[in-house]
């Protein structure tokens, strides 16, 4: 049976200036050109329709524990799509889901392999752990079974310092980063504290996960040389939590943590305004409940982001970093079909009329 098709009437968002007041999905794709000839059964879809969302730090396959059953991963993959995210980047999973690629109901997934750790400081059963002197050759074989991308843990806690502490000597990972780019792979990083950016930006990263320890001399750095952050705020909201079960311990990595995130909306205000590339990610999959995007976005214009702005990091500009299309003649008819301007009301995300993956109506 043929889908029918769809005439989305109202306000097409191509970008943030660029408006059309119509367009059709046919065959499962868009396209601003009016179908003709005869037989077209065709359904009409009034509102805002934007590109569907980009979660660019999501885990699919796993939880706190670690890798979870097919049964489970679908269930987060549906969640992410029921809620408006279409495509994700999957910042380090132990689970193969190359599956996923299959399933046309649910989102695109670009992957990063599985993250790899130092040895003993990380979540246990999340990564690759390894030591300096293997870090090259494990990164290389991410880069290739990955979707263009390495994950590496940048920074943990360190017991005998009882702090946040980098991973890896300096030169082993300028080294590694290098190796990443010469198998055609980027490379992000979970750091929470300062010294471990420092140490990324020196080898020339091309990401960051959370981010919370940059200060002016990383935000200049990051800004020269064009490295892109994903907050996570919804994620940095745990931290009081996190850090609580190392009070007595661990005070000083306690210390850190409330740090960090007592000035989290500081932190990214000042590196929005340096021009540091932003985009939302959720963190979904570890602690973190899938389908948060929405609220990340609405998290996003705490730190100075205009509902606009917002919008892009979640869209467009997410998707051109990510090298997917958003809403282009022949791409992919993948897009959330809202009530309200988001740009005017980011909150519209959270509550779509309509989900389109590809040109399937949900």
């Amino acid at each position: 049976m043929t889908a029918p098709v769809l005439h989305l009437l109202g306000e097409v968002l191509v970008g943030p200036e660029e408006v059309r007041p119509q367009a059709w999905v046919v065959g499962g794709r868009l396209t601003f050109e009016r179908p003709t000839g005869a037989g077209h059964d065709v359904e009409t879809l009034r509102g805002w329709f934007v590109p569907g969302m980009v979660d660019a730090h999501c885990h699919v396959g796993l939880d706190h524990h670690g890798e979870v059953d097919h049964d489970t991963t679908e269930a987060q993959a549906l969640a992410d799509r029921n809620n408006g995210t279409l495509l994700i980047r999957d910042a380090g999973s132990p689970a193969d889901t190359r599956w996923i690629d299959e399933r046309d109901d649910l989102p695109k997934v670009i992957r990063a392999g599985r993250h790899i750790a130092r040895t003993k400081r990380y979540i246990r059963n999340y990564a690759w752990e390894v030591e300096p002197e293997q870090l090259v050759e494990r990164v290389r074989i991410e880069a290739r079974v990955g979707d263009g991308w390495v994950k590496l843990v940048g920074d943990w806690i360190d017991r005998e310092t009882g702090d946040l502490e980098p991973c890896w000597p300096a030169d082993v990972l300028a080294a590694a980063v290098a190796a990443a780019h010469e198998e055609g792979a980027r490379t992000t990083a979970h750091c929470f504290g300062p010294d471990s950016l420092r140490d990324f930006a020196a080898a020339g990263t091309d990401c960051i996960e959370h981010a919370t320890g940059l200060e002016p001399d990383t935000i200049e750095s990051f800004a020269a040389q064009g490295i892109a952050i994903v907050p996570t705020l919804v994620n940095i909201a745990t931290f009081p939590a996190i850090a609580e079960p190392a009070k007595e311990k661990f005070p000083d990595y306690h210390r850190r943590m409330l740090d960090l995130h007592a000035r989290r909306y500081e932190t990214f205000g000042a590196a929005r305004e340096a021009g540091i590339p932003i985009y939302l990610g959720t963190d979904a999959g570890g602690s973190i409940a899938h389908g948060l995007a929405a609220e990340e976005a609405v998290e996003l214009a705490k730190i100075g982001f205009s509902h606009t702005e917002a919008l892009a990091a979640a869209t467009w500009a997410a998707r051109a970093w990510l090298g997917r299309p958003g809403l282009e003649e022949g791409s992919d008819a993948d897009l959330l079909v809202l009530d309200r301007d988001p740009r005017q009301d980011i909150t519209a995300l959270g509550e779509p009329t309509a989900i389109v993956l590809r040109g399937v109506t949900y």
